[in-house]
């Protein structure tokens, strides 16, 4: 009872710093040690020098491949960047993130439309779906084995940092890592045992992100000022994102660093890319 208690204690701690708000745990709620371990959820960045051993690495390879595959066609791949080398040559690509080098494990989650098109070219049938649903299908299968990949990691005691910016260079990286026709870069991923805690990242309120019925904005503008303010309080900004662009704000909140983030191009030549490795996106 009391460990129960403990668990839902962490969960509405976690809610509290996350989303701003309580959230009721009844007592006859199973699974809440999971539901905690979810709740606390942190990317981590730094990383002690603590090896992964190779078994437990693959057990975790095979829990995220556990993960939903759509209508089980399992177009998701990881690709465990070992040689230190080509993790350097990576890193060197994204020079504001060094922890990509730092990390004793970094993996690349693919997206892998190829095996299914070699289905039909081994059977001699036309492709036929050869449009936007497969690429979205199998960029979808990528991140959930990665969600799976996270979260099995977060219960060994193993922190992640995501790193999108992989697709920054998608033609180099896939020349790097050889990756084939129809396969492309979704996500990477830095794997170790964290260094420090890290901290929860204070999210939008459950009333701007859940809908009911139907789509709803009622109110959004002040419900998304008053998670500005929130976070600030929680976690400030340490600077302002292209201060050479804009005049510095009086206050600086989620919401203006965002604007600024996307008020330059970024990853514009990505769908030319996704064409080039062969897909239509008709």
């Amino acid at each position: 009872m009391k460990h129960n208690d403990e668990n839902r204690d962490r969960i509405q701690r976690a809610a509290v710093e996350r989303f701003g708000a309580q959230l009721t745990v009844g007592p006859g709620w199973s699974g809440r040690d999971e539901l905690a371990r979810m709740m606390e959820h942190r990317s981590h960045r730094k990383y002690s020098g603590r090896a992964v051993e190779p078994g437990l690495l693959r057990l975790l390879l095979a829990c995220a491949f556990s993960a939903p595959s759509k209508s089980d066609l399992q177009q998701a791949d990881i690709l465990h960047v070992a040689d230190r080398v080509k993790v350097k040559a990576i890193a060197d690509q994204i020079p504001d993130m060094p922890w990509i080098a730092q990390a004793p494990v970094f993996l690349v989650f693919l997206a892998n439309n190829r095996r299914m098109r070699q289905l039909f070219e081994w059977r001699g049938r036309p492709y036929v779906n050869d449009h936007l649903d497969h690429f979205m299908n199998s960029a979808v299968d990528a991140g959930l084995v990665m969600m799976n990949f996270i979260h099995a990691a977060e219960a060994v005691g193993l922190g992640a940092c995501p790193i999108s910016a992989v697709r920054n260079h998608p033609r180099e990286l896939s020349r790097l890592l050889e990756l084939p026709e129809w396969v492309f870069p979704v996500a990477g991923l830095c794997v170790g045992y964290p260094a420090e805690p890290g901290r929860i990242s204070p999210r939008l309120p459950l009333e701007v992100t859940v809908h009911v019925d139907r789509y709803d904005e009622s109110g959004i503008k002040d419900k998304i000022d008053a998670y500005d303010r929130r976070r600030h309080t929680l976690a400030p900004y340490r600077r302002q994102r292209h201060a050479d662009r804009f005049e510095n704000a009086a206050f600086y909140g989620w919401s203006e660093d965002k604007a600024r983030q996307y008020s330059v191009p970024e990853r514009e030549d990505f769908g030319a890319f996704i064409r080039s490795r062969g897909f239509s996106l008709k």
